[in-house]
This record gives C-alpha cells, sequence and structure tokens, in this order.
C-alpha cells in the first residue's frame, strides 16, 4: 500500500506540471522555481508534512520535496543554532542531494556525447 500512495503522491505532482507545461506560458525552469518555493511555503504552514506521511517518497523526490528539505532545514538550524542557522541549516540538509546531482551531472558530461537542439 506504501508503493501505491507514493505512486499517486508523485503522479498527482508531475499531473500538476504537465498541467502547468501544457495549459500555461510558464517556461521549465519557471515551473521547477514554483514547486520548489511551494514546497518551502506548504511546509512552513505545516501542510507539507502530512502530504509526506501520507505519500512518502512520491512526496519527498519530486521538487517540492527538494523545498521540503530546505525549509525542514532551516527550521531545525534555527533551533539549533538561531537566526544564523535559517541560512546553513536548510544548506547542510540539502548537501548530500545536491553533491549528488553535481556527480551525477558530471558523470552523464563525460560518458555521453552531447548534441545541440537544431
Amino acid at each position: 500500500m506504501e508503493y501505491i500512495r507514493a505512486f499517486i503522491t508523485g503522479g498527482l505532482i508531475c499531473v500538476i506540471g504537465q498541467i502547468l507545461i501544457d495549459k500555461t506560458n510558464l517556461t521549465s525552469a519557471r515551473i521547477l522555481v514554483l514547486f520548489v518555493t511551494l514546497g518551502v511555503v506548504l511546509t512552513g504552514l505545516g501542510i507539507y508534512e502530512h502530504i509526506v506521511e501520507f505519500g512518502g517518497a512520491g512526496a519527498t523526490v519530486p521538487l517540492p520535496g527538494f523545498g521540503y528539505a530546505l525549509a525542514k532545514g532551516a527550521i531545525k538550524g534555527v533551533k539549533e543554532k538561531g537566526i544564523l542557522g535559517a541560512f546553513s541549516g536548510g544548506i547542510m540538509a540539502t548537501a548530500g542531494g545536491i553533491a549528488a546531482a553535481i556527480v551525477f551531472g558530471y558523470l552523464t558530461a563525460v560518458l555521453f556525447d552531447p548534441k545541440s537542439k537544431k
């Protein structure tokens, strides 16, 4: 049942993204920023935690999940280090994911021959 809930949650997030791509003039980059920001705002309001409890990885893996991790890290940083923790907590909470993205992006660039769009 956990896999089904994750599939439904992640699928709904993707459906929302696809609708935004199809029905608006928003670029992919703006949708990315919108989703990450929405994850931060919903976490700050205490709503995204309920989505994560229901959907598990279906809620934490897509882009709003990155915003969720940033916000959770910032909140934890403030509790531990005061106001300066708001700046460092989010980065510390997401450092592993950011490092993985850099490493895998580099490996992809080295292993595959990029071609320009025509």
